[in-house]
């Protein structure tokens, strides 16, 4: 009996090709926030909504905008950021800024 058969001995070996220079296997990618731009006022703002849409601290937030979901987690003693309130209220009339992240999803 010769040796032990492996599977992997029915494909063909094939060699891999280096990298392009100066990247090797052990490097990680860039993390968020390394080498791009600064955010700009409106993009820092819509952050700053959709981490409050995220805050489960907050109650849910599918079927109310999220100037009704700051008023209902005032109103339960959760002390939403009053950052989010301000800019809620400079932009009003905004879809951008008063629906959810969640708000085209049907539920």
């Amino acid at each position: 009996m010769g040796r032990k058969r492996f599977i992997t001995d029915s494909y063909p070996v094939v060699k891999k090709r280096e990298g392009p220079p100066g990247h090797s296997k052990g490097e990680l990618a860039p993390q968020l926030g390394e080498d791009t731009q600064p955010l700009g006022q409106e993009e820092a703002e819509l952050e700053l909504l959709r981490q409050f849409d995220l805050a489960w601290q907050y109650g849910p937030c599918t079927g109310i905008t999220r100037l009704q979901r700051w008023h209902r987690a005032e109103q339960m003693g959760s002390n939403p950021p009053l950052e989010v309130l301000q800019v809620l209220k400079t932009h009003l009339e905004d879809p951008r800024f008063q629906y959810s992240l969640w708000h085209l999803y049907p539920l």
